[in-house]
């Protein structure tokens, strides 16, 4: 059996999840499902950014011990995954001391053992939103991180580390350009390209025991300084598989398969990650996988706006797999999509109650009436589920072409063939009527397999109300609004 190692990106704990977060942790799940309906043996990864220096100021604006605060917050991101029927194999903590700590640790001494670490003073513009330093070329017009707008940057002079990430121009220029590392979309791996091509600067990562609050992984051999933030957080994807603390682990399931992450931490990946598993003799991720962001009633998510959705209430609200579909049919993950809760309601009413709901219970209670014993689903091999069209989507991440043709050839054709068949009109021919039952309920049968990487509790209730040999109806799948 082969393997696939899936990762989302570990997001900061400083708040509650947003719709952002319940988006990319879809986008993994499907990878996951799909990968599994393959044969694979996978393993999906997310996990808490939890050494962060805007963990530590929210943590003291909430009065509240950080290691406390953190915990209570990474929580709620494991809550809203359970409730998306997200399948994390692993969830990796950043402050886990036994695990995380010791792999972090070893990656630094590998790349200080090859002579990639050394300390100098540093003074520079930082983001704490992003936990980087910008040159003053890098920001818009304000002065300020095109990420983060309206929030100023902090101008910071200390001793750090520094990784001589310039070492690594011409080999991260090499790796993109042949695909060694993938990126997906094209405009995103020539984005990167564009960026190794200015030629890359050493970057520092390391922070003063006093600027982190005392707060994050101890750099070895020196009690005065913490890893940086990307540093440490990256290794997550390492450490939560077993690096520096379960070699066989590790080993079976490095490197990893694909990254999903938001286009906004792109350097970080394909470049910086990169470099410091090159520095430190390891293997390199195969692939990227990045995807757009989500406006809200056009204007960007915002705390200051009021316009951050909560994903819990509306899946309280509709259930999770209402949710997904929305997030996975509706939006492209190549380009930014505007949320809003009124399109929501419409698509779940057209395409969910009206649509798959209607005829599932139409088909049900024909079948109910009827009397009738029907044969039991068959096995269906998964070269025989998807056609290569669809096989093709999957392997591009194309998940909302996937369901717009699903829904358009083969949701919709089973409302049009009980129409066109009638079969509440067939009177004295036993034969036909269970015949064109039979032929209702395995086109059912065969878009719930299909939808089981989207919709995978929808899939399963429709599998087990329609096993056979008889059918009964039940509540609505998706009651209308």
């Amino acid at each position: 059996m082969t393997k696939f190692y899936i990762t989302t990106a570990i997001p900061y704990v400083n708040a509650k999840p947003h719709i952002g977060h319940a988006l990319e942790f879809v986008l993994g799940d499907v990878v996951a499902r799909y990968n599994k309906l393959k044969g694979s043996e996978t393993r999906l990864l997310s996990g808490g950014d939890e050494n962060a220096l805007k963990n530590v100021q929210a943590a003291e604006k909430e009065k509240t011990p950080v290691q406390e605060f953190i915990d209570k917050n990474t929580k709620l991101f494991e809550n809203l995954a359970r409730q998306l029927n997200v399948q994390f194999d692993i969830f990796q903590k950043g402050s886990d001391q036994s695990h995380h700590y010791q792999a972090s640790q070893k990656l630094w001494e590998l790349c200080k053992k090859n002579g990639d670490i050394y300390k100098k003073k540093y003074k520079g513009l930082y983001c704490v939103g992003c936990e980087l330093f910008y040159t003053r070329d890098e920001l818009d017009e304000n002065g300020e991180c095109y990420e983060h707008p309206g929030k100023p940057l902090e101008e910071v002079e200390e001793e750090n580390y520094f990784f001589k990430l310039s070492s690594y121009t011409e080999k991260i220029l090499d790796l993109v350009e042949k695909n060694k590392l993938e990126i997906v979309p094209d405009f995103r791996r020539n984005e990167v390209l564009s960026f190794v091509k200015k030629g890359l600067e050493d970057i520092s990562i390391s922070r003063s025991n006093k600027r982190a609050k005392n707060w994050g992984v101890p750099v070895p051999g020196d009690d005065s300084q913490r890893m940086y933030v990307w540093f440490d957080a990256l290794n997550i994807y390492q450490s939560g598989i077993g690096f520096g603390w379960n070699e066989v682990e590790y080993k079976k399931w490095w490197p990893a398969d694909i990254h999903i992450i938001g286009k906004g931490i792109i350097r970080f990946h394909a470049v910086y990650w990169p470099a410091f598993l090159l520095s430190a003799g390891l293997e390199l991720p195969k692939k990227l996988f990045v995807h757009e962001y989500f406006t809200v009633n056009g204007q960007k998510m915002s705390k200051t706006l009021g316009n951050v959705i909560d994903p819990i209430e509306l899946i309280n609200n509709y259930g999770a797999d209402a949710l997904r579909f929305y997030f996975l049919k509706y939006f492209s993950p190549f380009s930014d999509g505007d949320f809003s809760v009124d399109k929501f309601k419409i698509a779940y009413n057209a395409d969910l109650a009206n649509g798959l709901g209607n005829a599932v219970a139409r088909v049900a209670k024909l079948a109910e009436n009827s009397g009738f014993e029907f044969e039991k689903e068959k096995e269906t091999k998964f070269e025989n589920l998807y056609s290569e069209e669809l096989k093709n989507a999957f392997e591009e991440f194309r998940f909302n072409y996937i369901l717009q043709k699903l829904w358009l050839d083969e949701v919709t054709a089973i409302d049009q063939h009980i129409n066109n068949e009638s079969p509440w009109l067939i009177k004295n021919d036993e034969t036909k009527l269970k015949r064109v039952l039979q032929e209702e309920i395995d086109k059912l049968r065969d878009v719930a397999r299909k939808i089981q990487p989207f919709l995978p509790e929808t899939s399963e209730k429709i599998l087990t109300q329609f096993k056979g040999p008889k059918i009964k109806s039940e509540k609505p799948l998706f009651p209308r609004l």
